[in-house]
């Protein structure tokens, strides 16, 4: 659910959805550490893009005093519970932890559960593990973690990640360090949202003295590597090394996230030293930074792709010929060189090669066989227009000053919608108000559709496909299919890797024909780094691993 500042980003607030796990008979006693495989090492687009995708950075030689990290926006809390955007996910990631933990590697591992263990389809039962401190002193226990699970499930909490448990029954203690969670059907996907901010722990102690100004100010009360210090509001947050870290502790003594809006700003920012790294580098600076000398810019695996979101079909765009029409003028090979900087690969798939890495090999080429040519065809596309009697009818596109990669992608519908007859008017939104587009269905008044960077949160094709579903948060466009429907509830329940994978390239194959979303491009994950500090993974780990406490010094 988020590149001067990229395109908004979405990883929660969505329907739920199934996990790639092993069969029912294998999983009695399974380690975490074995969860699921990471994405596949070199494959298809990523192996012929003109850029390199980086498996992480060198690892620290030393410590650090102190490191200073450029965000693109303030988080408006760092509440876990709200944690369904960048900012708040690049900081909180590295002050709260997961019951399981997402690795640079995009594989599963143990996290604050030394062990996962489903002894029937509809049982999870979680050993956590013992003298893991919080950040105030006290010891964590059941109690916690079933007290941290339900404030998600409260729907007068208005959690963000509350969809991920639709298909819980209930979370109980069933020993000083033992959670069962009951589902009331078998769901592949809840354990592997137990390694993002949906499985978060935090002291309940903790919560409940901070009331209403819990995530806002004072402690977060959790367990991660680095607590929460001083919040600057409108500049900067602090995070201090947390000493009591049951894990390896941090090397840098002190991370320090600063506010940089601006894009410009943020790119002279990480240029002149006052800032000493960066994700979600502004594309327009890629050339520039990774000329400069002064540090490394790396790309690693992103699991996103940059897509056109369908936001109202009740006008010319509930005609699929039109989308298809959308579809087949848009110039992406151009977008990608213009909007993303040339780091990025043109294509016509809803979800990244990566996504499908535990999938059988033949089940993975299925996903992708039959889909569109990525590649323009103005032509056929007039055909198109004209056969749905779309010609001169308008639509609406969000645009916004956020930076290069939003506003020539609208640019770019604008354009295609030109040259095939179709009016695309664009309607500028402010940049501090381009997140309400996911969040606010008022925001989306009068719009048709947006540009939309969709990240997903685990290493599933599940993770977007559910999108599509009735109901489903995404699903602004109101799209419903009781076949659709019907597949997305087989593959959640599925545990088995291979019979769940076909199943979500079925769903593939029918979203791309109803073009639900435009897709147009890979875009892998950008890191700076300058040469005074390395250890940041490349990849969109970040999100839920603790990866700050990896940072040191360069050198001794």
């Amino acid at each position: 659910m988020s590149r001067s500042r990229p395109l908004p980003r979405s990883s929660a607030r969505r329907s739920p959805r199934s996990r790639s796990a092993l069969p029912v008979a294998a999983l009695a006693a399974l380690a975490l550490i074995t969860a699921c495989s990471g994405p596949p090492k070199n494959d298809g687009a990523a192996a012929a893009a003109p850029y390199k995708l980086s498996a992480g950075t060198p690892a620290a030689a030393g410590p650090l005093d102190s490191f200073t990290w450029a965000v693109y926006a303030e988080p408006p809390t760092l509440d876990y519970i709200s944690a369904f955007d960048y900012p708040q996910n690049t900081i909180l990631s590295n002050v709260c932890e997961s019951l399981t933990r997402w690795t640079p590697q995009l594989t599963t591992a143990p996290g604050l559960a030394e062990k996962a263990t489903n002894p029937d389809p509809k049982t999870w039962v979680y050993d956590l593990r013992a003298g893991v401190h919080f950040h105030d002193g006290g010891v964590m226990s059941a109690d916690d973690v079933v007290f941290s699970l339900g404030r998600q499930m409260n729907p007068d909490n208005g959690a963000a990640w509350n969809s991920e448990f639709v298909n819980v029954e209930s979370v109980t203690k069933t020993g000083p360090l033992q959670v069962t969670v009951k589902l009331k059907q078998p769901d592949a996907m809840f354990p592997q949202y137990m390694a993002t901010a949906a499985g978060v722990v935090a002291s309940r102690a903790g919560v409940e003295k901070a009331g209403k100004d819990y995530g806002t100010s004072g402690s977060l009360d959790c367990t991660g590597p680095f607590k929460l210090g001083t919040w600057n509001k409108g500049q900067s947050i602090e995070l201090q090394r947390f000493d009591g870290y049951w894990g390896t502790k941090a090397k840098s003594a002190k991370a320090v996230f600063t506010f940089l809006t601006d894009p410009s700003a943020r790119t002279n920012a990480l240029l002149n030293g006052e800032a000493d790294g960066g994700y979600l580098i502004p594309t327009e600076s890629y050339d520039r930074l990774g000329r400069s000398g002064v540090g490394t810019l790396y790309f690693g695996e992103g699991l996103s792709t940059v897509n056109v979101n369908m936001t109202n079909m009740k006008g010319a765009l509930g005609d699929v010929r039109v989308r298809r029409a959308l579809s087949l003028a848009l110039d992406r090979r151009g977008f990608v060189k213009a909007g993303l900087g040339g780091a990025g690969t043109a294509t016509s798939s809803l979800t990244t090669k990566a996504v499908w890495a535990a999938a059988p090999e033949k089940v993975r080429d299925s996903a992708f066989a039959g889909l569109p040519s990525p590649d323009q065809n103005v032509e056929a596309a007039k055909r198109l227009i004209e056969e749905a009697g779309a010609t001169g009818k308008t639509v609406v596109m969000a645009t916004s000053s956020i930076g290069q990669d939003v506003s020539l992608l609208a640019t770019a519908v604008q354009d295609a919608g030109t040259r095939i007859g179709l009016k695309v008017q664009l309607k500028t939104i402010a940049p501090n108000a381009f997140t309400s587009l996911f969040t606010d269905p008022a925001a989306r008044e009068g719009i048709d559709m947006f540009p939309e960077t969709y990240y997903d949160s685990v290493t599933d094709p599940m993770d977007l496909l559910s999108n599509f579903q009735t109901g489903a948060y995404q699903n602004y466009a109101g799209y419903s299919d009781p076949a659709y429907d019907a597949l997305v509830d087989k593959a959640k329940s599925t545990y088995d890797t291979a019979e769940r994978m076909t199943t979500a390239a079925e769903l593939q194959k029918k979203a791309a024909d109803q073009l639900l979303w435009i897709p147009v491009a890979e875009w892998p994950t950008a890191v700076f780094l300058n040469k005074r500090i390395t250890g940041a993974p490349t990849t969109i780990s970040y999100l839920y691993y603790p990866w700050a406490a990896d940072v040191g010094a360069a050198a001794r």
